[in-house]
């Protein structure tokens, strides 16, 4: 029973780390695109993978301050978001995730080739960038803090905080977007975008918007992964990531200002729960060694996530906190 209340504090840790804000963040960005627009951006880690690059390239190659590597994850993100979607955006929405899946896959490739090697390390990766950003933290780094049954370092603790800070408030820039009418607009369009065109309203203009304020978040959150980190690899920035993060969505509630929040909280404490609960079975013998073991955790477990999802899907489709209705339109 102890071990179990072990891995249960130990799967609430991952469900509020900066991992989880990672995912969130990663969320976010997808339902402005797809939950309130109807974009198909299969590529949401390519945003994340400039974002954590561009603080590690910044600050550990070219020796920039740490904000200056900030702004250059950010403007390398809406650059990639204009050179996606300006051929793109004007075509039918499939064009748009065809787009965004190679985008990423090529990135990552071309961040881990020998010609960029120079500039991004390749395969190594980066590391030790992040010195910076944690000396801002206004307690003792070095320190191990008890928190939920479990240990924190003081760096761990404070990306985690400020992750949670841009969460909220990205939360709160979506809930007054979608009050205005830039949001009536967007959602309109993910209904109808001929009748939108049809009473003079620009709809490449608003799907752009849509496209770089999603990516824009979705930056942030690999910069939070980078510096929780402290390393950028482009390994770490795989397209299982992007479904991941749908999986978090479609778990929250599309088209809902907490959903992927949620639903990024929940992903993780699951992930980590099923790890640790399934090893502590089968170590204590109540699951045999014959029918599961240890070394099989790792895939049964995301087993497991796709089969909850699956029958989420088929009894409550719109998610926790999501509407039925607005998934039935979506369906049209």
């Amino acid at each position: 029973m102890g071990e179990l209340i072990d891995a249960l504090a130990v799967a609430l840790k991952a469900g509020l780390g900066f991992q989880a804000v990672f995912l969130a963040l990663l969320a976010i960005g997808i339902n402005v695109q797809f939950g309130y627009t109807g974009l198909l951006n299969f590529g949401q880690i390519a945003f994340a993978m400039l974002g954590g690059y561009g603080i590690a390239i910044s600050v550990s190659q070219w020796g920039l301050p740490f904000w200056v590597g900030v702004v250059v994850g950010l403007l390398a993100a809406v650059v990639l978001a204009l050179l996606l979607g300006l051929p793109t955006l004007r075509l039918r929405a499939d064009y748009l995730a065809i787009a965004t899946i190679a985008a990423a896959e090529g990135l990552r490739l071309l961040f881990r080739s020998v010609s960029a090697t120079p500039v991004t390390a390749g395969t190594r990766g980066l590391s030790g960038f992040n010195a910076d950003f944690v000396a801002l933290a206004p307690w003792d780094t070095s320190r191990q803090y008890p928190i939920l049954g479990t240990r924190w370092s003081g760096a761990e603790l404070w990306v985690t905080t400020v992750g949670w800070v841009l969460v909220a408030l990205s939360c709160l820039l979506i809930w007054l977007l979608v009050r205005s009418p830039w949001g009536r607009v967007v959602k309109s369009i993910r209904e109808d975008e001929d009748a939108v065109r049809s009473l003079g309203k620009n709809v490449y203009v608003y799907k752009m918007q849509a496209l770089v304020l999603g990516g824009v978040l979705g930056a942030l959150g690999g910069m939070i992964y980078a510096l929780g980190t402290a390393s950028a690899n482009p390994d770490q920035y795989q397209n299982a990531n992007t479904f991941l993060a749908y999986a978090a969505l479609i778990l929250g509630g599309a088209a809902r200002v907490l959903g992927p929040v949620v639903g990024a909280m929940l992903m993780f404490f699951i992930i980590q729960f099923a790890d640790t609960g399934l090893r502590t079975l089968i170590g204590n013998g109540v699951i045999p060694e014959d029918l599961l073991s240890a070394t099989d955790v790792a895939q049964i477990r995301f087993v497991l996530i796709g089969l909850g999802l699956m029958l989420l899907l088929v009894f409550r489709p719109q998610g926790i906190f999501g509407d039925r209705r607005e998934v039935m339109l979506d369906a049209r």
